[in-house]
Order: structure tokens, then C-alpha cells, then sequence
């Protein structure tokens, strides 16, 4: 029997089943092409209604095509802003929320009981109330001795959604560790490892894949809900988009402008969505 390099260590592989075959390239070509034909139908649909609505005007009025383009560039780089704030607040969730997730299952049982209220704390409070929690609580600016660090809206907002992200997160970890067999914890420590070994060379480097798939929805969820950030006044895409209506004063705009912002929001997080469902598939396992 041939003997294992000194500092390889084994990953004791759970029993699975073959992953669960890809959708066709063609059914999923046409379900993306169906539902890509119904957004534009809805736009163009929205803009016919807003135009039937603005026919009565008195006076005449630039096209409603010529009003979006003339606003999307702004209402775009809101939804730029919109996005850093959701990567911003996804990489501090994430960092914050291993560490508490894998404080859920730390020997300790204080280390233990005292990440589980944290995660079941932030994770059933309203994201909203969260997040004016946060921009309230926390000063403008924090004084360390003769340094003075200001402390923006929009870093608050990005601590505020980190923390719930963090909570979730850290269940995505805890699940994602649980949903190994224990059988694997005996097997490595009738060889000898250590917990801190089993954890980190066997354990996690199987559970890694099943978290990645529940982490990406929340990451789809995040971005959808960057939007709550406009209710404590920081300039992103849905604040823009109000001033853009109150500028141009046209209540028929409302309906196009929101579907405009729908579909940029639609466009990013659907493929987000549709990889999610592919890694879902490949990474199936029977339990």
C-alpha cells in the first residue's frame, strides 16, 4: 500500500448520488428568451399607458423615450451605488458571519450560546428597523486621541445590512457544517486528528460547496434590498429616481421610470438567480 505524503491529510468523501442533470441548453434558451420578451412587453407596455395618459396635455411635452434617456445615466450611477453598497455590505456579512457561524458549533458552550442569540437576534429583526438602528446609534465621527474618523450615511448603511447578512451567513455555515454526517467526525478521530484538523481539512472543504448556492440568493436578496437605504436619505438609484420625478413634475412618468428601475435590478440579480439554480443541481447530494 502506497503511503500518503507526510502533511496530506484525507478527505473521508460522503456517500452522494450522481448530480441531478442540467436543464437543456434549449429550454433554458427559451424560458430566458420568454421571460426576457414579457419585461420588454411590460416596459413598452408601461410607456403606452403613461403616453394614453399625457395624450389630454395642453401644452406640449418632450416623448417619454427622450425623458428616459435623459435621466437613466443618473438613475444609473445610483444603481452603481446600489450595487458597491451590497458587495461592501456582503464582504462584511460574510467575514463576521463565518466567524459566528462557527462559533455556533465551538465546544465552548458560553462562545457557543452567545453566537446563537446574536445570529437568532439579527437574523429575525426587520432589516429596516436594522438599518435606522444603526444610522441613529452610531455617531458622525469617532475621535481616537487627536484623529478624528468621520463616520458617513453610507458607511452606516452598509454596517447596517451587514448585520443581518452576518446572521444569515452564519445559519448558511452552521447548516452547511451540520449537513455533513457525523460519521465523518468519528471516522477522522478514530485516525488521530485533531478538531481543529477534522474542521478545517475534512469537514469544511465538503460542506464549502453546499453553502454556495444559499449564499448567492443572499446576496440576490441583498442587492434587492440596497432600495431601503433611499428611506434614510442617501442618494442611491430609488432617491434619484424621485428627484428625477419631482423634476421633471409628470405623473405619467411614474410607471415608466419604476419598470426602468425594476429591470436594471431584474437584469443584475437574474443571472445571479439562474447560476444559483445550476450549482444547486450539481452540488445535490442525498442525505
Amino acid at each position: 500500500m502506497k503511503a500518503l505524503p507526510q502533511n496530506s491529510l484525507p478527505v473521508l468523501l460522503t456517500p452522494t448520488r450522481p448530480a441531478l442533470e442540467p436543464l437543456p441548453a434549449f429550454t433554458t434558451f427559451v424560458q430566458s428568451r420568454a421571460l426576457a420578451i414579457i419585461l420588454v412587453g411590460g416596459f413598452i407596455l408601461s410607456c403606452g399607458i403613461s403616453a394614453a395618459l399625457s395624450a389630454g396635455a395642453t401644452q406640449p411635452r418632450p416623448s417619454i423615450l427622450d425623458v428616459l434617456l435623459k435621466w437613466a445615466p443618473l438613475i444609473g450611477g445610483g444603481f452603481l451605488f446600489n450595487i458597491a453598497v451590497s458587495i461592501a455590505s456582503m464582504a462584511i456579512g460574510t467575514l463576521s458571519g463565518v466567524l459566528l457561524g462557527l462559533g455556533q458549533i465551538s465546544p465552548s458552550r458560553s462562545i457557543a450560546k452567545i453566537s446563537w442569540f446574536l445570529t437568532q437576534f439579527f437574523r429575525n429583526s426587520p432589516w429596516l428597523v436594522l438599518l435606522f438602528f444603526v444610522m441613529f446609534l452610531l455617531p458622525f465621527e469617532l475621535k481616537l486621541g487627536s484623529l478624528t474618523l468621520p463616520l458617513p450615511a453610507w458607511f452606516k448603511a452598509i454596517i447596517g445590512l451587514a448585520l443581518p447578512v452576518m446572521a444569515n451567513v452564519a445559519e448558511i455555515v452552521r447548516g452547511g457544517i451540520k449537513s455533513i454526517p457525523f460519521s465523518q467526525w468519528e471516522s477522522a478521530e478514530s485516525l488521530a486528528f485533531s478538531r481543529r484538523q477534522i474542521l478545517w481539512q475534512i469537514i469544511l472543504p465538503q460542506a464549502f460547496k453546499r453553502m454556495i448556492p444559499p449564499w448567492m440568493n443572499l446576496y440576490a436578496i441583498l442587492t434587492m434590498a440596497t432600495t431601503l437605504i433611499s428611506v434614510v436619505g442617501i442618494q442611491d438609484s430609488m432617491t434619484l429616481t424621485k428627484a428625477a420625478l419631482v423634476a421633471e413634475g409628470r405623473l405619467d412618468l411614474y410607471l415608466p421610470f419604476y419598470t426602468m428601475l425594476l429591470l436594471m435590478f431584474f437584469a443584475y440579480c437574474y443571472p445571479i438567480a439562474r447560476l444559483t439554480q445550476s450549482l444547486e443541481r450539481r452540488v445535490a447530494v442525498k442525505f
